[in-house]
């Protein structure tokens, strides 16, 4: 059985079995990534398997037609938002960290960008302002504090806040975004 084979007989029966095969060819690769953003091996080991429970729930829901792929970014976006929830990420090395912009998935309808752009014009100056320059001209939250000349908490919230607004303006208009 190939291992889209597999994976598309996981998501139909939930058989873990199946999806434990394909993910151990990956694992080592996982263990990468995750080694790479938390500097510990134990925190690295633990990224494993948690990214492994995410799959489990997550396959059910996507198409991925390029799982290796697919698996790179949501191991890379695991990692990330596990550092800012544990605030492991400090002010200091905000610089050198990768934000990534949602993935979205071949089933999934794209995103007019002028429906975006759209909604944009419509969020609160300080929002558009904030999601300007992180989603799009990719700076960090250090750069855009001090740009702004405004507060983390600040930049953090009208990120945030932008972010829930244009999923909410994009959906009225009939698009996606996760």
């Amino acid at each position: 059985m190939t291992e889209n084979e597999k994976l598309e007989k996981y998501t139909r029966t939930g058989d873990l079995e199946l999806l434990g095969q394909v993910y151990a060819d990956y694992m080592h690769l996982v263990f990468g990534v995750c080694l790479k953003y938390f500097k510990n091996k134990d925190d690295a080991q633990d990224g494993v398997i948690q990214i492994f429970e995410k799959l489990v729930v997550d396959l059910k829901k996507h198409s991925v037609t390029n799982f290796k792929s697919w698996l790179y970014v949501t191991s890379k976006n695991f990692c990330l938002m596990e550092l800012r929830k544990n605030n492991k990420i400090q002010n200091t090395s905000l610089e050198n960290v990768e934000y990534a912009l949602p993935v979205h998935h071949e089933q999934e309808e794209q995103i007019d960008e002028g429906g975006l752009e759209e909604c944009i014009e419509k969020l609160p100056l300080n929002q558009r302002k904030c999601i300007r320059l992180f989603y799009l001209k990719e700076h960090c939250y250090k750069e855009i504090t001090a740009m702004l000349d405004t507060s983390l908490n600040q930049v953090k919230s009208a990120i945030q806040n932008g972010k829930r607004n244009l999923k909410l303006c994009l959906e009225r208009r009939g698009e996606h975004i996760q």
